[in-house]
């Protein structure tokens, strides 16, 4: 879910790119950036550098880097660092959906029909 809404706050921010109207551009970059760099630091902090092995380091890094190209962009306004961080959240999103579905398979239908009705 933080994921999805770090996702959905830089795609928002993408438009403030393109606005002739200086103050509607910063306003929609800076908050929507903000708010991005907001969750992407928490993904950060929640992870377990002792348990998490070198699976925790390799994501901090990134979560830094993360931090780093959208704050870049920021303050340059430029798009080229949110649509990199885009791409990359969006890998690693579906690559933990599908740990978490392999990991996790739905459970298989059951039948509608109880012991009850079939008494009936």
């Amino acid at each position: 879910m933080l994921y999805e809404g770090a996702l959905l706050s830089l795609e928002r921010s993408l438009p403030g790119f393109s606005y002739a109207d200086p103050a509607e551009a910063n306003m929609t970059i800076h908050n929507n950036l903000q708010r991005a760099q907001e969750i992407i630091r928490e993904l950060n902090c929640a992870l377990n550098m002792e348990l998490g092995g070198e699976v925790a380091g390799t994501l901090r890094r990134l979560y830094d880097y993360f931090d780093r190209r959208i704050r870049e962009s920021n303050l340059q306004k430029k798009q080229a660092g949110v649509q990199e961080v885009i791409r990359h959240l969006t890998v690693l999103r579906d690559a933990w959906a599908t740990m978490l579905q392999n990991q996790y398979p739905p459970p298989e239908a059951t039948p509608v029909a109880s012991a009850a009705f079939a008494t009936a």
